[in-house]
């Protein structure tokens, strides 16, 4: 990697009044998302050096007052006046938008921060930032107001010649943020990432507010670490993580994967650390090499028979957990979100360079071939079958005599803007449901007991499952390829279940369904969970409804506590008739709905909490449940 960092490395580009007035521009929202996207920019920087190979160790504490520290042990931003500013080089870089270390010049060879945008970003858009830098001996600072420079970099003490590094502390502005309360979880699962994506990189992540935690990622493995971390909760058909890593072309590639007996694809790919949740050029290459491969030694091992087809990529990919990591000096990404690499050369970069090491791979371990061969031949009859059980589903046209569901009471409204459907378990309840609806806009579709768990059974038996097949033909999406957004006929989707621990199982059997046979439903906001009420309070013939113990005990508050108050505890939505039920839980002037919604930089980690609550793994189960049970609310058992 290049040498040359110094002052005139920081270039500028423009100035920074617009990310003030339009930070959503640059972080992409005010909300939650982008107040914690502030300390990933930070943090980017610092992993940038890390990258470049001259930072093993980085510190980021979330301070009382809900500021955030990051401390690494890089080279310190460069404190040199930068010629064409004329001012220190650091000033430059968090004062001026588009100045950085990343546009050439040297500073950097890989980068997978916001190219410059980052460090000046989040100084306009904190209350207060200050920098400190260790560097040649001296220890440096400077501090910032809402982006404007409170006094010049000045040397404040002295440190010993072999120390370095960069200190960023920052104070989010709570005039432009919705939310400055950072959520610890939210912190850890993100820097564990990057923890695993940059091997031997050690991160400290403490938080010193009421609750005091610390956790300390560092994963000399690397992405091998990871892919055994997200199987932990499944079995692993063989025990060597496959790896390969290498350089061609400007593109360094590493890829580790290993199948489990599950029967979902996990593959996760990223650019210069960077998550690409749209995959890509390298994603593309990946695929083909692996199912290329495969094909190959199956045929050559007589493992597929001259007159049986080849494995699909679907086949193939059955059950596998992959992380396909490159890192090259400029990336083209599709769309300014950065979901989708563009660059040509990777994918056959990728795809040479995985063709030739798992070939080695699979003719070095001949059990683990067979092992993998005959699970995707087994998963290619599986889907022959489904694909027999998928034309059922399919929606026909009038004329090929295909009806919606029987069980389903339909709207009489075709807009699917204005259309809302209910998923309604039991008989008694759907009935209720039925007779309350406003037959208008809203479709009433009941489901017989709790629906196939998805997460243990192949796609075969999943197509052949009466109340999954109901939902898809209602849906009128289809699923998997055949999945078509512009034909949802529902533009909300509401799951309603009983308020007590068997509604919460058939919400989570629900919900994993749409995850991984439907994720653009949850992905662009039309899944809902509806809210029944947890009480019914009267008294002189008035009555209220509480969703909540607290809200429960404010109304009892605000009516007064006496032997008049008449108290019910609703066990399931059966005990609510169907005016009840209306006023409740389906009028849309009154109702609460919680919308299910998934953060494409967390996938990883949502993925990992589907299959430890509903595989077969008992153990990560209970582990999950130890440490999340103080969250609990409102248990009913």
């Amino acid at each position: 990697m290049s040498q040359e960092y110094g002052a005139d490395q920081i270039q500028i580009l423009e100035g920074l009044e617009a990310v003030r007035k339009r930070p959503g521009m640059y972080i992409g929202s005010t909300s939650s998302r982008g107040l914690h996207h502030l300390v990933y920019e930070i943090v980017d920087n610092a992993v940038d050096e890390a990258l470049a190979g001259y930072c093993d160790s980085i510190e980021v504490t979330v301070n009382e007052d809900n500021s955030i520290t990051v401390k690494d042990d890089g080279r310190g931003i460069p404190v040199g006046i930068q010629k064409k500013a004329g001012i220190p080089a650091v000033e430059v870089a968090f004062t001026m938008l588009h100045a950085g270390g990343k546009f050439g010049g040297g500073g950097y060879k890989v980068s997978g921060g916001l190219h410059g945008v980052g460090a000046s970003v989040v100084n306009a858009l904190s209350s207060w930032l200050e920098v400190e830098i260790r560097q040649e001996g001296k220890i440096y600072k400077q501090r910032y107001e809402k982006g404007k420079t409170v006094y010049s970099l000045k040397v404040i003490g002295e440190c010993s010649e072999d120390e370095h590094g960069t200190v960023v502390s920052f104070l989010p502005d709570d005039t432009i943020f919705e939310e400055t309360v950072y959520d610890y979880d939210t912190l850890k699962i993100r820097l564990r990432e990057t923890a695993f994506l940059t091997k031997n990189l050690k991160i400290i992540l403490r938080d010193d507010r009421e609750e005091k935690h610390e956790h300390v990622f560092h994963y000399e493995g690397g992405i091998k670490e990871f892919v055994t971390y997200l199987n932990r909760s499944k079995t692993s058909l063989y025990n060597e993580v496959f790896y390969c890593e290498g350089m061609k072309d400007g593109i360094y590639l590493e890829i580790a994967m290993q199948h489990n007996d599950s029967y979902n694809e996990n593959i996760y790919s990223f650019v210069n650390n960077i998550n690409t949740p749209e995959g890509g050029t390298h994603l593309s290459g990946f695929k083909n090499g692996l199912t290329n491969t495969l094909n190959d030694y199956a045929r050559k091992n007589k493992l597929l028979k001259d007159n049986e087809s080849n494995l699909s990529g679907e086949d193939i990919r059955e059950g596998l957990t992959a992380i396909i990591s490159i890192k090259l000096e400029e990336p083209q990404f599709e769309g300014q979100t950065k979901q989708k690499l563009g660059n040509s050369e990777a994918r056959g970069v990728v795809d040479s360079m995985l063709r030739e090491q798992f070939t080695y791979f699979l003719e070095q371990n001949p059990n683990v071939a067979k092992i993998i061969c005959e699970k995707s031949i087994l998963a290619q009859r599986a889907r022959d079958a489904a694909r027999k059980a998928r034309d059922l589903t399919r929606r026909k046209t009038a004329l090929e005599g295909m009806a919606l569901p029987g069980k389903l009471a339909d709207c009489s409204d075709k807009n699917p803007e204005n259309c809302e459907i209910y998923i309604v378990e039991g008989d008694s309840a759907g009935g209720s449901a039925k007779t309350a609806r406003s037959r208008d806009t809203q479709a009433i579709l009941p489901l017989r007991g709790k629906i196939l768990n998805v997460e243990k059974a192949r796609l075969d038996k999943i197509f052949a499952n009466a109340e999954i097949r109901a939902m898809i033909t209602a849906f009128g999406t289809g699923i998997h390829d055949d999945f078509d957004i512009t034909k949802l006929r529902y533009h909300k989707i509401i799951i309603m279940a009983d308020a007590d621990v068997d509604g919460a199982h058939i919400n989570t059997l629900l919900l994993t369904f749409l995850y991984r046979f439907m994720p653009e439903l949850i992905k662009q906001g039309y899944v809902y969970l509806a809210q029944p009420p947890l009480y019914k309070i009267e008294k002189n013939k008035k009555s209220w409804y509480a969703y909540s113990d607290e809200e429960l005990n404010a109304i009892l508050k605000e009516i007064g506590r006496d032997g008049n108050n008449k108290i019910q505890r609703y066990k399931g939505l059966g005990e609510m008739d169907a005016q009840q039920l209306w006023e409740t839980t389906m009028d849309p002037e009154h109702r609460i709905l919680l919308r299910v919604s998934m953060d494409e930089e967390t996938s990883s980690e949502i993925d990992l909490t589907f299959t430890t609550l509903m595989g077969d793994q008992v153990e990560p189960r209970r582990e999950f449940i130890e440490a999340n049970a103080k969250y609990v609310q409102n248990l009913d058992v």
